[in-house]
């Protein structure tokens, strides 16, 4: 099976150390195993820290995406240091690159690729670009929920909606650079007309990769 896992920047630097990505590591090389691995990581922290400096200098929404998709291709970098010689020794910047790559067969990790792309937009479409079977989303949290379980008691979580269901969701988000919450609107229209099986999953447990192949876990996308 061809997969496509994104990881939230703040998932693997949680903590600025290499536990987290060499933990990652190990499960991925597992999933190798049996898998064709495909690896998106976003900015996290690190990127909204640089991307405030850079608008409290006065520019462009398009430059603060700019200065975070340069940190999320640092933190690709960094994970595919702790995959050493099963990971491809290059960042692609687009998508005909990772699928170029992926001929090697080795683990192809990217970051972003261009200005309003969150790492879910990327994500979503490097899995309809290299025609994936599975897209798993590892977040901070259990999966999709109403509204912000950080923020609500009472916040639910979805077992599983559809791509429709999802957009109604998160039809509020902001859209500025950073500031993406969950899944953005362009990652579902992508998984919409690609019919993309996707998983929303607690990324804070690296071995969350692994059961969600074998059970049910966090929150299913269906069209």
């Amino acid at each position: 099976m061809r997969i496509v896992i994104t990881i939230g920047g703040s998932i693997l630097l949680k903590e600025y150390d290499s536990k987290r990505f060499e933990e990652y590591a190990e499960v991925i090389r597992q999933l190798n195993q049996e898998h064709e691995i495909f690896i998106v990581v976003g900015g996290g922290k690190p990127a909204r820290q640089y991307i405030s400096v850079v608008r409290d200098m006065g520019e462009t929404e398009s430059i603060c995406d700019e200065i975070g998709i340069q940190v999320t291709r640092i933190n690709a970098r960094l994970l595919q240091c702790a995959l050493k010689d099963i990971a491809y020794p290059a960042i692609p910047t687009n998508f005909q690159q990772a699928l170029e790559y992926s001929a090697t067969n080795k683990i192809v990790i990217m970051g972003g690729t261009e200005p309003a792309h969150s790492t879910d937009a990327v994500g979503s479409i490097l899995a309809e670009y290299v025609g994936a079977d599975l897209v798993i989303n590892a977040t901070s949290v259990d999966g999709l929920y109403d509204k912000d379980p950080n923020k609500f008691d009472d916040a639910k979580m979805f077992t599983e909606v559809t791509a429709d269901q999802l957009m109604e969701v998160v039809s509020d988000n902001d859209t500025k650079a950073g500031t993406y919450e969950f899944i953005d609107k362009t990652a579902i229209e992508i998984i919409k007309r690609s019919s993309i099986k996707t998983i929303i999953l607690n990324g804070n447990n690296p071995e969350n990769l692994i059961t969600a192949l074998n059970e049910p876990i966090g929150t299913v996308i269906k069209n």
